[in-house]
């Protein structure tokens, strides 16, 4: 047995799955990066939004969600694997976060918002990461945004 894969007391598990982050993950700051690079400008975690979403778009009407590939369960990737220790808590809360993966980006939908999901694993080569979001982005056509939906300065 792996040194990393034996049981740890209560307090320490609950201890490494606080440190798991929410916003600022790696994958997320290199999507935020490479949109920036590309020229495209953008805002985060907008609270006002179902499901607060990663990275919006306002120009463009568009939300880009980065999704961890365990922790959203990417359908068919390495990293999506289900760990054999308890399965009978792992299965249920991860199919909980695909239901509200599903739930946020059909209010977003309905709201009038584009949703783009960015995996994880998507992440490691930049090159294919610009591919996609340059397709992605380039085909819809800046949004003209009303001036009652303009964001004040934080």
């Amino acid at each position: 047995m792996q040194e990393s894969s034996k049981a740890v007391c209560p307090e320490t598990r609950s201890r490494m799955l606080r440190a798991v982050r929410k916003k600022n993950t790696r994958p997320e700051i290199a999507v935020r990066r490479l949109l920036h690079a590309m020229g495209f400008r953008f805002r985060l975690h907008r609270r006002d939004l179902p499901g607060c979403p990663d990275i919006v778009l306002p120009r463009y009407r568009t939300v880009v969600l980065v999704h961890g590939c365990f922790w959203h369960q990417h359908s068919g990737c390495r990293l999506a694997n289900v760990p054999r220790t308890r399965p009978e808590y792992w299965v249920p809360k991860l199919a909980r976060n695909v239901a509200r993966d599903t739930l946020t980006s059909s209010a977003l939908a309905a709201l009038g918002w584009r949703v783009i999901v960015m995996w994880e694993c998507e992440t490691s080569s930049p090159r294919t990461l610009r591919a996609k979001l340059d397709g992605l982005l380039r085909s819809t056509p800046p949004q003209p945004v009303a001036a009652t939906a303009v964001e004040p300065r934080p």
